[in-house]
């Protein structure tokens, strides 16, 4: 293996995805699978130029982070709460059982005992990357299955707690009731250090950075939150990611979750891009070759065992059928814990080199059938729907009473305040997008909607319900704000008038290049206001002081 930089490293990581992940998608299938075939060609087992493993999966931690955080910030507490008994019971049962059957599916291919259970403890466990992944790409977290698969999920990851503490015990020898003690400890100080710090610092944090107008320091502030939550979560024997997602969780509750959420987006689909390409690097396609019988049990245990397994158990603790059918189907992979348990027992000597390659090559199989199984299930349970009348439940989505014909209103400086007086005195609906949080606070006091975060920043602009607004009114002084705004307007909804306003004639040719019905330049219109002032003032007719200013307006139109 060559040794190479940290850069040349995470340049050979970041094309091998870049290409992988755009052949995938123009194949029409999801960029996961394109991320872990890029990884396969840069790994050490194939040829071609090598990446430096270690530095890739250090890079993979940083994505995981990021990707637990802004899962987290997309969900709701209480909705997580509601299938809390589906996730605790079911998970619990799910993850024992699993763990019996591989143990068993382990002795029966001729692996030593405490393999066999290492092997159970690794096809227990679920992707919540993976997952999130693909809930997110197919704007499924807000649905019913989205949020029975993370519940359980969530428990599936606390699971590993003590399935680490009692293998590690068993390959070392340690005193297990001490371990699982000292374990339980830590992690109930974990979340009373974290509950206060989630619901009320961090909120109180992130609003006051916001108040700055910095997106630099709103980023900046964004993935040193994320990243030291997790640092401290591993301090308390937790894993990177989990303590990551609970802070994400915890964070969502607030009215800054959105805003968060959006500036953090780019970062994580970066890095969560390298996180899947050193799955593909660990994999070696010979031992796939060689031991395909082994590698396809493996994967019979992780995909269609596990998977009904989850559907069964969730249907039995009152889960809709279809929304059980799912979330089997979503959860039915392995991943990031699985590969944490996987290398306890490397690193204990009791996981030999065939086990551990049969691990790897059965968890990314797992991970490139997931996001096809995933799209192709809806379909499938449609059609059996119509051919057996079997009544399936439609999946859920949360209660949302949208505005209809509302007013989408960009900004709340001097601008916008002035047009949302004009709509309030009409008895107009709107909604306002503004990135102050006191201005927020000040609109709410009043009963006005608003959303809170910069307009520019996407996810602040789909909560605006665009599908049902009549107009959106973009007020923001920053061109480059305003171009980002009406961009993502136009491409997603094309129908959508779009008053906008601009600095400058050549901001407001590039705006009309790209759709918008009417660009309000600032300077010209203050000056034809105050030619009209000036003309009525001189006596000119109200008519003729009209025409003269429409004359105007329309030559510095084509100037």
């Amino acid at each position: 293996m060559t040794d190479t930089g940290i850069l040349v490293t995470l340049a050979l990581a970041l094309v091998a995805a870049a290409v992988g992940g755009a052949i995938a998608v123009r194949l029409g299938q999801s960029p996961i699978l394109g991320y872990v075939v890029g990884g396969l060609v840069i790994g050490p087992y194939t040829a071609g130029p090598v990446a430096e493993p270690a530095t890739v999966a250090a890079l993979a931690d940083i994505g995981l982070v990021f990707l637990l955080f802004a899962v987290g910030l997309e969900l709701s507490l209480r909705d997580l709460v509601r299938v809390g008994r589906v996730a605790i019971a079911g998970g619990t049962i799910q993850v024992v059982v699993m763990v019996i059957v591989g143990y068993l599916a382990g002795l029966a291919m001729g692996f030593q005992p405490l393999e066999s259970l290492f092997l159970g403890a690794f096809v227990s466990q679920s992707s919540s990357a993976v997952m999130a992944k693909i809930l997110g790409e197919r704007a499924e977290l807000d649905t019913a299955h989205g949020h029975v698969a993370l519940g359980w999920a969530t428990l599936q990851d606390l699971s590993t707690i003590v399935l680490v503490v009692l293998l590690s015990a068993l390959a070392h020898g340690g005193d297990l009731v001490n371990e699982i003690a000292i374990s339980v400890a830590k992690t109930g100080l974990f979340l009373v250090i974290l509950l206060p710090l989630g619901l009320k610092v961090l909120p109180w944090l992130f609003e006051r950075v916001a108040i700055l107008r910095s997106r630099e320091m709103f980023i900046l502030t964004v993935v040193a939150v994320a990243l030291g939550t997790a640092y401290v979560s591993e301090l308390f024997g937790l894993s990177l990611a989990l303590g990551a997602f609970l802070a994400g969780l915890l964070v969502s509750e607030s009215d800054i979750s959105h805003h968060v959420l959006g500036e953090l987006s780019p970062v994580r689909d970066v890095f969560a891009a390298l996180f899947f390409v050193s799955i593909g690097m660990f994999v070696n396609p010979g031992f796939v070759l060689t031991s395909f019988s082994l590698v396809l049990i493996a994967v019979l245990l992780i995909v269609p065992g596990k998977g009904a397994l989850i559907a069964g158990l969730s249907r039995l603790f009152g889960v809709p059928g279809y929304a059980a059918v799912l979330a089997g189907v979503i959860m039915a992979q392995a991943g990031e814990f699985s590969f944490l348990l996987a290398r306890i027992g490397v690193e204990a000597g009791v996981v030999g080199e065939n086990m551990f390659s049969l691990m790897l090559a059965s968890a990314a199989l797992s991970i490139v059938i997931a996001p096809t199984a995933a799209s192709s299930t809806p379909g499938l349970l449609r059609r059996f729907n119509r051919r057996f009348a079997t009544h399936i439940e439609p999946p859920l989505t949360p209660a949302v009473a949208p505005l209809r014909r509302h007013v989408v209103l960009c900004g709340y400086g001097r601008v916008g305040r002035l047009i949302a007086s004009a709509l309030e005195r009409r008895g107009f609906p709107f909604i306002v997008v503004e990135v102050d949080p006191r201005v927020c606070r000040e609109l709410r006091s009043i009963g006005i909607p608003v959303i809170q975060g910069p307009a520019e920043n996407l996810r602040s602009l789909e909560r605006a319900d665009l599908e049902h607004a009549q107009i959106v009114v973009v007020t923001m002084p920053d061109p480059l704000a305003v171009r980002q705004v009406v961009h993502f307007v136009r491409r997603s909804h094309p129908r959508l008038q779009v008053v906008a306003r601009a600095g400058s004639p050549a901001e407001r040719a590039q705006l009309e290049r790209e759709g918008v019905g009417e660009v309000v330049v600032a300077q010209t219109e203050i000056a034809l206001e105050m030619a009209r002032f000036t003309l009525s003032r001189l006596g000119v007719s109200g008519p003729e002081t009209q025409a003269i200013v429409q004359g105007l307006r329309r030559r510095s139109r084509s100037e």
